[in-house]
């Protein structure tokens, strides 16, 4: 079988496996959602890694000596549902901008295996309805407690938090004041501290 070097390489009408993208051998980041593989994410602009940076860094602060863990893109979670979940039956992974675990036997050397306990994705232009929907709907189908978007153009962060399975609207951020964080009680994030350019 000829190895998989190039996206170009891809049949995106078909369904592939975890044990599949761990094959491929290409630079590109790319996601698995329920078997269909995303196109590739282009690289994130200046603007998004300065957010993305804030963002995990006062949360690294703040986790300090606390049983949870920060990471950030690229960090592979392998979303599963009960049953079999060995890499062949596995058929999503995303690469989060930021996400926080607090269930530690979830992290191994490739990532998360599980759902994390928050999400932050920070919007890329074209990219909106990936946010908003595709991802909104496959976090809260997971069980992500919280999932944070953050609109870079606008200067708005939007916060979920789980309730009954689905997700209810916990806040939106606009303006300076504190964003406190749900899943982790003691934690609230300055907007200023976020979208102040310096």
């Amino acid at each position: 079988m000829e190895p998989i070097t190039k996206f170009s390489q891809l049949d995106l009408s078909k369904s592939y496996t975890y044990a599949d993208y761990l094959t491929w051998k290409f630079d590109e980041f790319v996601e698995l959602i329920k078997g269909k593989v995303m196109r590739p994410m282009a690289g994130p602009s200046s603007v998004h890694q300065r957010y993305s940076v804030r963002i995990a860094s006062e949360i690294y602060q703040f986790l300090k000596k606390k049983p949870c863990e920060v990471f950030a893109a690229p960090f592979d979670v392998r979303l599963v549902r009960g049953g079999a979940n060995g890499d062949q039956q596995i058929q999503t992974v995303v690469q989060p901008d930021i996400c926080v675990v607090c269930d530690l036997p979830k992290i191994d050397r490739r990532g998360c295996v599980g759902a994390p306990d928050w999400i932050v994705e920070i919007v890329s232009p074209g990219n909106t309805a990936h946010d908003t929907k595709t991802k909104f709907d496959l976090y809260e189908e997971n069980g992500v407690r919280e999932y944070w978007i953050v609109y870079p153009g606008l200067k708005t962060i939007t916060a979920y938090t789980l309730e009954n399975e689905k997700y209810q609207l916990a806040g939106e951020y606009i303006e300076p004041g504190l964003m406190a964080v749900a899943t982790l009680p003691g934690l609230a994030l300055e907007w200023a501290d976020i979208f102040t350019e310096e």
